[in-house]
């Protein structure tokens, strides 16, 4: 070995394999601390659900005298709003950090926190896209008739920059709304019924979110595979729409008890079939249902098909409530036409549904909806 060479190798700087993504795992301990194990530009999303800081006075109670559930755990409980303002910070500059740069980031809150976490995320170079009020089908009532019923949340939709490639599966989010641009109030009904998990009887989790509501939002801002960070994890939600959906997920929650929950919901999760995992791309009544939002909410699974009166026509129901037959693609009201050779068509009546053991027109599974909204 001469000289030269033996000097070359000493100057060569051994190459490390870059850090693998911890995908499907949740990160348990303070998010701050879980994110910093993250490389840097390495996550497609964000999804943030952060403690709202709720100030809350002492219990609350219904006018007949029995407790309401509300957030009373320590995870929430601030001294002072700077302090607030700091964990707001703190948390972001990590979220920013591990954002790509055509990633984006969403964060829900109520007017207790949101408009502070808004002023911050602009201090510090996010570019907010929307804001999106989630108007609830059916809200807790005001029982000390004191104030408006809180009927709303607001979620920031916001890019790393001004100049930022976002993604946004626009004909996605129209073909899910009944082929109507999707505008930014969204009304669904809060998690209750089965989908409201529960321990001994007990709330898992005092501010679950719908499943529905993040179904949407990964529909309209993420791609099959991207990876989706929720700092916040709480009992899962992100992460077993998200496995459904086809994206990567991670997690970070330090309460052993979510963690716990989550882990058992994620495992029971069922990824949908590829096939109707393929959206739509680019081609009223009062109270007016889209066929997404039964598809969402659980009520029509991606991937159960639709058939015709006499079962002429079979198609495939897709993650965005589009339908699928051979070569065909459409609403359920294009579809309906095409398969039809006609210029309009009312998929509510057209197409039918097996349901609880019975064959429905679709028009009945949408009247189940409304009622059960209702209740």
């Amino acid at each position: 070995m001469t000289l030269v060479t033996e000097k070359l190798r000493s100057k060569i700087v051994p190459q490390t394999a870059a850090p693998r993504l911890p995908l499907g795992q949740i990160l348990r301990g303070d998010c701050v601390e879980a994110m910093r194990s993250l490389p840097t530009a390495s996550v497609d999303l964000v999804f943030a659900d952060p403690p709202y800081n709720l100030q809350l006075g002492g219990d609350l109670a219904r006018p007949d005298g029995s407790h309401v559930d509300a957030v009373t755990d320590a995870w929430d409980r601030f001294d002072s709003f700077a302090a607030y303002d700091a964990f707001t910070r703190a948390w972001l500059t990590e979220a920013r950090r591990v954002l790509k740069p055509n990633g984006s980031l969403w964060v829900i809150g109520s007017y207790h926190n949101i408009f502070r976490v808004g002023a911050t995320l602009q201090d510090m170079g996010f570019w907010i896209l929307n804001d999106v009020i989630w108007r609830k089908a059916n809200p807790m009532p005001n029982f000390k008739g004191t104030r408006f019923t809180n009927a709303h949340e607001t979620l920031i939709w916001a890019s790393t920059g001004d100049k930022a490639r976002y993604t946004f599966n626009y004909r996605t989010m129209k073909t899910l709304n009944d082929e109507l641009q999707m505008r930014s109030d969204w009304v669904l009904p809060i998690c209750g019924g089965p989908e409201r998990i529960k321990r001994n009887g007990v709330k898992a989790h005092p501010t679950q979110k719908p499943e529905a509501l993040l179904y949407r939002l990964l529909l309209a801002t993420t791609n099959t595979g991207d990876v989706v960070l929720d700092p916040f994890f709480g009992t899962g939600t992100t992460g077993a729409v998200a496995k459904r959906l086809g994206r990567e997920w991670i997690g970070c929650e330090r309460e052993e008890a979510y963690i716990s929950v989550a882990e058992e919901r994620i495992a029971l999760a069922l990824p949908l079939d590829e096939s109707a995992l393929t959206t739509m791309q680019s081609p009223r009544s009062a109270p007016r249902v889209a066929f997404g939002v039964l598809v969402e909410s659980g009520w029509i699974a991606p991937g159960s098909h639709l058939f015709d009166k006499k079962g002429r026509n079979v198609a495939e129901v897709r993650a965005d409530g589009s339908l699928t037959c051979g070569a065909m693609t459409g609403s359920i009201h294009s579809l309906g036409a095409q398969l039809q050779g006609a210029p309009s068509c009312n998929g509510w009546s057209y197409w039918f549904v097996e349901h609880e053991g019975e064959t429905k027109p679709l028009d009945a599974l949408r009247q189940l909806y409304l009622l059960a909204v209702e209740d």
